[in-house]
């Protein structure tokens, strides 16, 4: 291991000589406090070192020590329902340990040592097994079984395996290799952060990731191991919709990633997770949840860590079959921490003072994502639902970060903050927003919701877009240059935006809103407005359609209970009732 000193300070930024032996991304421990850092630059026998950690008062000639090792998770049970930090210390441990302030220098294992779990074994001893393969498992939660596998480099056949109560550093497996030596196997594998997993193949997403949100279903749906941006100005509901989506969205794992987000964003996040009832589970939210705390206080090197922390725990989960989603909140934060690490390197800026190679990282966390078919005998499938917020700053998302997440993201749900001011939620713009799974995903919808979404689909967006248009010559002449046709459309799509896309989330019943129900509630309002111009059509007062009693009972349908969904076809029902009364007396 490579031993060195201090010869400059600069931040979070540290160089060292008499480094010669050390590799690239090589952690190392920083003065007599034994400060964690990784190797960002070699020249001769000098290193820069980016410190994960206060650097106050350190000074040159202090020692620097390599571990030999890239930065790398402990992975293995203990994983859900803990809080880390950007570089996987457990802060509930931490917290009972030193106070509310992480200690600089404290060391403390990411997985509990002592803590001791229930290993049901899969295999048996003579059972030829490879790198992937499920050796076991353990029930880490009430809803999450954590199966052992087999770590990379690993193949032969199995000479003992063990049952009953072990700790995660325990040899549960011993496996005769091929290379001729014995292998014992823990619970426990590390894997470097900055090396995706591998896998036996990746595959097309072909079914969508539901979110219970109307906005997202419908008009601009996700695949199940799909990439999505939500990029947004200040106070257009970023992390709500994150928040949201973490609470609802179609996985099995999920990983929260706060990347330099507010400390009292993440105290919310910390407080409503094990509070929050899952409908999935019956369980808390918590049970099924790893969340990654980097606050926008704690060092900027550890905010730069914490992406690739959540995704090698993304991955990992992954490789068990699961269907994880990752929430990154937020990528621009992420990108300013690359930023200030660049200019304290003396590299070469980009656009607006970012790295050149900002847009190869960014690529390089999504690409992470994915539905793939695992390594391992059982041909298991999981993927990987990566969500991105993006703040770009005063909401143009012509800025670097934005344009080179489009550039990679599938998906782009964009946030707008005259939307928030109006109070709509979500604050997704249609007009601006777009998903480039609805064509792979049509097929899913017809066979497993209705033969009629797309249409459906089609004639909401239809109606939206020329609302628009209509806008604009209102904004002219006013109101009363519209023919009633045109008024129509107006009112119509207005019942599109307040009573469907508009979602409470705070509301015990409108927070989560199933695929059939979505579809009621569009094919109603739609309807409606084919009624509606049936009506004109007869000579029917534009004023009297649109004051349909009914109305009131289609505005109020998002209010309906999940099993409670008859009550549709009593709405549809009194809406022709209405509808024809309206028309015969037109007729006369």
């Amino acid at each position: 291991m490579a031993q060195g000193k201090i010869i400059k300070v600069a931040g979070s930024l540290i160089v060292a000589e008499g480094m010669s032996s050390a590799r690239m991304f090589d952690v190392v421990r920083v003065s007599r406090s034994r400060l964690i850092g990784e190797i960002l630059e070699l020249r001769g026998d000098r290193a820069s070192i980016q410190v994960y950690e206060e650097t106050s008062g350190l000074g040159p000639g202090e020692p620097v020590e390599s571990t030999g090792a890239p930065l790398s998770l402990e992975l293995g049970p203990g994983l859900i329902a803990s809080i880390f930090d950007g570089i996987q210390r457990p802060l509930q441990v931490i917290r009972g340990q030193a106070g509310d302030r992480i200690t600089r220098g404290i060391e403390v294992p990411a997985l509990d040592r002592e803590k001791k779990w229930d290993f049901v074994p899969r295999k048996m001893p003579g059972d030829k097994v490879a790198h992937g393969d499920v050796l076991g498992a353990v029930q880490e939660s009430p809803v999450i079984e954590h199966r052992i596998m087999v770590p990379e480099g690993i193949s032969g056949v199995i000479k003992s395996i063990h049952t009953g109560k072990a700790r995660v550093t325990d040899p549960v497996c011993v496996i005769q290799g091929d290379d001729g030596k014995q292998h014992e196997v823990s619970m426990m594998q590390r894997w470097p952060v900055r090396r995706g997993r591998p896998y036996a193949e990746k595959l097309s997403p072909s079914s969508p990731m539901v979110t219970g949100q109307r906005v997202i279903d419908t008009l601009f749906p996700i695949a199940s191991g799909g990439v999505a941006a939500i990029p947004g100005p200040f106070g257009s509901g970023k992390t709500v919709v994150q928040h949201q989506l973490a609470k609802w969205a179609e996985a099995d794992i999920i990983v929260y990633v706060g990347c330099g987000e507010r400390g009292n964003e993440m105290t919310d996040v910390l407080k409503e997770f094990p509070e929050l009832h899952d409908p999935r589970t019956g369980e808390t939210l918590m049970k099924r949840t790893v969340l990654i705390a980097n606050t926008s206080d704690m060092p900027v090197a550890a905010r730069e860590a914490s992406i690739y922390t959540g995704i090698t725990i993304a991955e990992y989960f992954r490789d068990m079959g699961y269907r994880v989603a990752i929430m990154a909140d937020s990528t621009s934060r992420w990108a300013e921490a690359l930023r200030e690490m660049s200019g304290r390197l003396e590299e070469m800026p980009g656009e607006e003072g970012y790295p050149a190679y900002l847009g190869s990282r960014i690529a390089e966390f999504y690409e992470r994502a994915g539905m793939v078919r695992c390594l391992g005998g059982d041909r298991r499938i999981g993927a990987i639902t990566a969500i991105g917020a993006v703040s770009p700053p005063g909401g143009d998302i012509s800025e670097p970060v934005s344009q080179a997440t489009l550039r990679i993201v599938k998906v782009f749900w964009g946030l707008s903050a005259q939307l928030a001011y109006k109070r709509h939620f979500p604050a997704i713009d249609w007009l601006l927003s777009y998903s480039l799974y609805t064509d792979s995903l049509n097929e899913w919808f017809i066979d497993n919701v209705s033969p009629e979404w797309n249409e459906l689909r089609g004639n909401a967006m239809r109606i939206l877009q020329e609302e628009s248009k209509l806008e604009e010559i209102v904004r002219l002449v006013g109101t009363d240059a519209l023919g009633w046709k045109d008024r129509l459309t107006m009112e119509t799509a207005r019942s599109i935006r307040e009573d469907y896309l508009h979602q409470n989330a705070f509301d015990e019943v409108d927070t989560y809103t199933s695929l059939k129900k979505q579809f009621l509630m569009l094919r109603l309002i739609l309807e409606y407005g084919v009624k509606a111009q049936m009506a004109l059509d007869a000579g029917v007062n534009l004023s009297d359609v649109i004051n349909m009693p009914v109305r009131e009972r289609i505005g109020r349908a998002k209010y309906i209970p999940e099993d409670s969904l008859g009550y549709f076809d009593e709405i549809e029902a009194e809406l022709a009732r209405q509808a024809s009364a309206l028309i015969n007396r037109g007729g006369n």
